[in-house]
């Protein structure tokens, strides 16, 4: 055999053969070549599977084949998913919840997925549809952004809890002139340019909807503060009136701080008369009065409602004897909450009267309307013949010492008032004491009472609670 001459480098030696391995202690040498690709890779080449998964995900936009797919292989392709997929593509083919809890997570800080039945889809498709709402500009924004939504959130949005609504933009021709400036006159100056979106084709078009939240406002304007940014116009209670009266699966609906006044909620009353699911109406922080409200006290009677809050308008007795007579037609309404009202002695009395043949309120606010003896006077025979009262708040009232004394009398063989809320109305310390220990006593009876019961409507816990 010939040797390699001297120096000669092109031929390598190779290197001598091992001894015999020993198989004993496990020993052994072993030879690798490692090629001169530097994208050449030790790692081992994937299965085939994971391969088309890879595959799968990077092409998912042009070909969602996410329900072809055994189960096992779904949650791998929509765990590798991105959030940032069209909605198009993702909104009828995608159930998977840890998607769109990825979605949520990623685009709001606060995520409360309670207030959405645990349902992390349902929460992102509302709060989506939200914000689309909140900054519509009419006249600017294309309403087709809008609409384009509802295929894809339809089947999932149950709530929307709208707090803004932005009016067009328009140029102010009288702008230097300072004579409507910083004044509510400014209000119906151009009303016509200050309507908001349309809601109708969009709310009938919702066929799951339940509760709907509002206020036309805008939040944070700051130095750009206009009293027309806080108009709730004519067309837009039209327009509105027409949505709500077709949506008849619409449960509960609020609509606060919106400057509402009685001509308006005239026409919201009228298109909400015997709606076959309403079962709330919030329309406090408004500007109703009389005329409103005895046209809500039409709707009491005509309607399934069971809560009705119109906190904080300007009601005055005319308007709380028409809800009276409401009242005492309804045998649905469990609530009715007129704080911060004018309501007075005579609007005091006109619902306690009505009271005397009710029988399905429980729970009445009256705190902060300037109520005083001859209203605790009806209420005293309230206290002594309702057996569906549960609470009464008369908070920030001037009952007065022998008001006081009336409500002990009429509490005297009382078993179901639960909550009895005095505070600042000038009754006595040992009337309030008294009054305490009854109340307290009822509560204890009720709670005692559901334990036994467990089937039943725990409302002694609720009271308790709320103190």
């Amino acid at each position: 055999m010939q040797q390699p001459a001297a120096g000669d480098k092109s031929t390598a030696i190779p290197p001598s053969c091992p001894p015999q391995a020993n198989l004993a202690d496990g020993s052994f040498y072993t030879r690798r070549c490692i090629t001169e690709d530097p994208s050449w890779s030790l790692v081992t080449v994937p299965h085939l599977t994971e391969l088309c998964i890879q595959h799968i995900v990077h092409n998912f936009e042009k070909n969602p084949i996410l329900n072809y797919l055994l189960p096992e292989h779904q949650r791998k392709v929509v765990d590798r998913l991105s959030t940032s997929l069209p909605l198009t593509v993702t909104a009828n083919i995608v159930s998977h919840e840890d998607y769109w809890k990825r979605c949520c997570i990623e685009r709001w800080q606060v995520c409360d997925v309670s207030n959405y039945g645990d349902s992390w889809k349902r929460m992102f498709f509302e709060r989506h549809l939200e914000n689309i709402l909140k900054f519509f500009i009419p006249s600017t924004t294309d309403p087709k952004k809008v609409l384009e939504l509802v295929p894809l959130c339809k089947g999932y949005v149950r709530k929307l809890e709208v707090d803004q609504f932005l009016p067009p933009v328009w140029v102010d021709e009288k702008e230097e002139s300072k004579d409507l400036a910083d004044t509510e006159e400014n209000a119906n100056f151009n009303e016509a340019y200050t309507h908001h979106y349309d809601l109708k084709d969009l709310i009938t078009a919702l066929p799951h909807l339940e509760e709907l939240h509002l206020t036309y406002g805008v939040k944070s304007c700051g130095m750009n503060f206009e009293w027309s940014l806080f108009n709730f116009t004519e067309q837009d209670c039209f327009s509105l009136a027409a949505a709500v009266k077709m949506c008849h699966n619409l449960k509960v609906f609020k609509l606060t701080q919106s400057k509402v006044d009685d001509d308006k909620i005239k026409l919201l009353a009228h298109n909400l008369l015997d709606h076959p699911c309403l079962l709330e109406l919030d329309l406090s922080h408004n500007l109703i009065r009389d005329n409103g409200a005895q046209a809500l006290g039409k709707l009491i009677s005509h309607s399934r409602l069971e809560t009705l809050n119109l906190c904080n308008n300007q009601i005055c007795h005319l308007g709380a004897q028409g809800l009276a007579q409401g009242l005492a037609e309804s045998s649905t309404l469990t609530s009715l909450n007129l704080r911060l009202n004018f309501v007075e002695d005579k609007g005091g009395e006109a619902i306690g009267r009505a009271l005397l043949t009710n029988t399905s309120l429980k729970s009445l606010h009256l705190g902060s309307n300037n109520l005083s003896e001859p209203t605790t006077a009806v209420f005293s025979q309230v206290l002594a013949q309702n057996t569906t009262l549960t609470s009464i708040n008369f908070s920030c009232n001037h009952l007065g010492l022998d008001g006081g004394k009336q409500l002990l009398e009429g509490l005297a063989n009382n078993k179901t008032l639960t909550k009895l809320d005095l505070r600042h109305t000038e009754v006595e310390q040992e009337a309030g004491f008294l009054i305490h220990q009854i109340v307290w006593a009822n509560r204890e009876a009720a709670r005692l009472g559901s334990l036994q019961h467990p089937t039943a409507e725990p409302l002694g816990i609720k009271c308790s609670r709320e103190q």
